[in-house]
């Protein structure tokens, strides 16, 4: 078909993309009770009733993103998952972690598993629950230990967020405004039906209803609301001793500007997804209809303290592989982890806000770290078919100083 990306013997195509609603990550939240494995098993069973001449045993692998693979969410909870589920006893199972990007990663790995001939059906995805499992809480050397958070630099990602906006001239205002914007169109988009397609109620053991939208979103938020908000990252920044780590690689500023608080930072939720990836042999003999492609998909490493940089990075890395160009782009999602760093990627890749996270993101809705990614390629694939549109990106930046990017083509 001579498309950019395309390899000439196998495509990676997107049959599905389902999600949960994101419930707010602490004890109280809607979630909160309900185990992450359910909220897997939960839309496999989803993808099921969709799909009832899809063979189970054809599937070859359940591959899922989890940051936090302790307690509830520890021995590989996707082959839990898979089992619980009642898929036979052949669908493998892997948990995989890069941060931020699991989902994502997920996703990008079974494209490359099926454009490689190695799988054929594939269900990626991811899931956190941030109530039950708090995050951070597997430790790690780059944070616990103190040889190796030297080495690397290491600050808190909300101080680097606030060291990013430093640098780039990023204000309150700023951060504010684009939050505000966040909120006002994810509760658009929920009143606009642009999330019906892809989120999938929780319910309890008897069918009702636990949670059946975004539990975190705030329409009235404005800038005059979140101006009331105090920063987040100011104390454990200048009395942490965090502040001065970050200004031993960046000397030449003064200081650091706290801009970030609780009102332009993701929330913390929880949430699962799940995307349905294969051939279109494998599709074709289950009576699947494709709805897209991986076209490309790339990482990077980024500098660890200022740590949110790599999002464009990563999406020149993959245009350069498509053969695309970011005005190729239609829509944009870039994962809102803090203010700064969707304004810096529009920054850089000198494209209009208009075309970047249309039905609002993260900081509306949150951010379940292993599961985001994935949620990011539902949300792109449902806007591309209702404009329309041909390609869509979906970019994150990653902790550790990394970034990712995906491009999916509609079909």
């Amino acid at each position: 078909m001579g498309k950019p990306g395309q390899n000439a013997r196998v495509e990676a195509l997107i049959y599905d993309a389902i999600r949960t609603p994101r419930g707010r990550g602490k004890v109280g939240g809607s979630l909160y009770e309900v185990k992450p494995v359910t909220l897997v098993v939960g839309l496999i069973h989803e993808l099921r009733r969709r799909y009832p001449s899809l063979d189970p045993g054809a599937i070859d692998d359940l591959i899922l993103g989890c940051v936090t693979a302790v307690g509830d969410q520890g021995m590989v909870i996707a082959r839990t998952a898979a089992l619980v589920a009642g898929l036979p006893d052949t669908v493998a199972g892997v948990t995989l972690n890069r941060f931020c990007a699991s989902g994502l990663e997920a996703v990008n790995t079974a494209a490359q598993k099926v454009r490689a001939g190695w799988d054929d059906l594939i269900i990626a995805g991811g899931v956190e629950s941030m109530s039950r499992v708090p995050m951070a809480s597997d430790g790690g050397a780059i944070a616990m230990d103190p040889e190796c958070n030297y080495a690397a630099g290491f600050v808190p990602q909300g101080v680097s967020a606030d060291l990013l906006a430093t640098l780039e001239g990023f204000t309150r205002d700023d951060a504010d405004a684009f939050a505000a914007r966040s909120h006002q169109r994810a509760a658009k988009a929920w009143a606009d039906g642009a999330f019906d397609r892809s989120v999938v109620p929780v319910r309890d053991r008897v069918g009702q209803v636990i949670l059946d939208r975004d539990e975190t979103i705030r329409p009235e938020a404005s800038l005059e609301t979140l101006a009331a908000l105090d920063p987040s990252f100011a104390a454990m920044g200048e009395m942490g001793g965090f502040d001065a780590v970050a200004l031993q690689r960046y000397h030449w500023l003064e200081r650091i500007e706290h801009v970030h608080t609780p009102g332009n930072s993701s929330g913390i939720v929880d949430g699962a997804s799940l995307v349905l990836v294969g051939t279109e042999a494998a599709g074709a003999a289950a009576g699947l209809t494709p709805r897209g492609r991986v076209v490309a998909a790339a990482v990077t490493g980024a500098e660890p303290t200022i740590m949110l940089t790599g999002p464009a990075v990563a999406a020149r890395k993959a245009l350069a592989r498509a053969g695309l160009t970011a005005n190729d782009i239609q829509l944009y999602e870039v994962n809102e982890a803090f203010s700064a760093v969707p304004l810096r990627f529009i920054r850089d890749l000198d494209i209009s806000p208009e075309i970047v996270n249309v039905n609002g993101g993260a900081i509306a809705m949150g951010h379940p770290l292993g599961a985001t990614g994935a949620m990011l390629v539902g949300t792109l694939l449902d806007e591309l078919e209702r404009r329309g549109g041909r390609y869509g990106m979906a970019t994150l930046c990653v902790g550790g100083g990394m970034g990712i990017a995906t491009i999916i083509e509609r079909v």
